[in-house]
């Protein structure tokens, strides 16, 4: 049986996914000659994503501790990781 119907893992959440898309969000509102179709923007949360130290947590307290402090620290490494893969998928579009 596979581990995820034994377990509920609706809990497992990764702060620095929510944090990465936030800031993506943001740079894109400022981004100029950048395309933003669902494959180039998919493609900057993966490149950003697969840059950042994750953050996951499981627990309310893991939230709370998340909200508190998590942020800040992994604010500059975040807001470089977006800038960066916003200026990758800008010179390599996913497509034609």
């Amino acid at each position: 049986m596979p581990i995820t119907d034994a377990y509920d893992f609706d809990s497992l959440v990764n702060d620095a996914e929510r944090m990465v898309l936030q800031e993506l969000e943001e740079q894109l509102k400022t981004a100029v000659d950048v395309c933003t179709c669902q494959e180039c923007v998919l493609d900057m949360a993966a490149f950003a994503l697969n840059n950042v130290k994750p953050a996951y947590r499981v627990s309310l307290m893991g939230s709370v501790y998340a909200g508190s402090g998590g942020q800040a620290r992994h604010a500059p490494g975040i807001t470089r990781a977006v800038h960066d893969a916003i200026a990758k998928v800008r010179a390599n579009p996913s497509h034609d």
